[in-house]
């Protein structure tokens, strides 16, 4: 049983820590694709960087898709254990008295997000990785704002994007403090982190969202 029970608190962990440095490069994404509004001229200059970086594309990268890959499969594990610890009857499950409607639907909400990741990958990173070592087409460093702007000219792509961006930030906003909490974060911080939790799981898939659109209406 000890055992049993170190192996899932191993496993609450190591989801926290690979959704926390997610959130991190969420974050990064964010600030890089924010740009497009404002400077067309940034924004390629920036992609074009974090594009052609030996380091950002070999070590960085397959860093980061290991890491959304990890993340999910470790949720699917930690959903099934926590499903048949609750057809056990010794713990009984009430709903909302245990638990808030976030926490028992993350399930849904990851589930949405991988669906969308896997949309975005189709959108960008295939194109990118086709353009590069698949067609070997010259580097273009001011590309990247018009493929950008391409993929936001359907609206029901935009569509798609905006409503996976609000599922987004339901499902950030339950993992946010409940990584911090698997890894023993409670503290006199916890109130502060709480509320930066609240407000980036707001404020950065607003963002996206704001990004999409913005770039959908100047196209029509």
């Amino acid at each position: 049983m000890s055992r049993l029970l170190s192996s899932s608190i191993a496993r609450k962990i190591a989801m926290a820590l690979s959704g926390l440095f997610l959130m991190v490069f969420l974050l990064q994404h964010f600030l890089i694709n924010i740009t497009s509004v404002f400077s067309e001229a940034m924004f390629n200059e920036i992609s074009h960087f974090m594009g052609t970086n030996p380091l950002v594309q070999f070590a960085l990268q397959p860093v980061l898709i290991f890491g959304v890959i990890f993340h999910f499969v470790m949720g699917f594990v930690l959903e099934i254990q926590n499903r048949n610890a609750r057809s056990v009857g010794y713990v009984q499950f009430k709903g909302n008295a245990n638990s808030s409607w976030m926490s028992r639907n993350m399930i849904y909400s990851g589930g949405v997000v991988l669906l969308f990741l896997i949309l975005h990958f189709y959108d960008f990173w295939v194109p990118e990785m086709t353009y590069k070592y698949v067609e070997f087409l010259p580097e273009d460093p001011s590309r990247y704002y018009e493929e950008l702007v391409h993929k936001f000219h359907d609206p029901i792509r935009v569509g798609l994007y905006v409503v996976s961006f609000a599922f987004l930030s339901l499902h950030l906003l339950h993992g946010f403090s409940s990584s911090f909490q698997s890894v023993g974060a409670n503290n006199k911080y916890t109130r502060s982190l709480k509320s930066f939790g609240t407000a980036y799981a707001i404020i950065v898939p607003l963002g996206f969202a704001f990004i999409a659109l913005f770039h959908h209406l100047n196209t029509l």
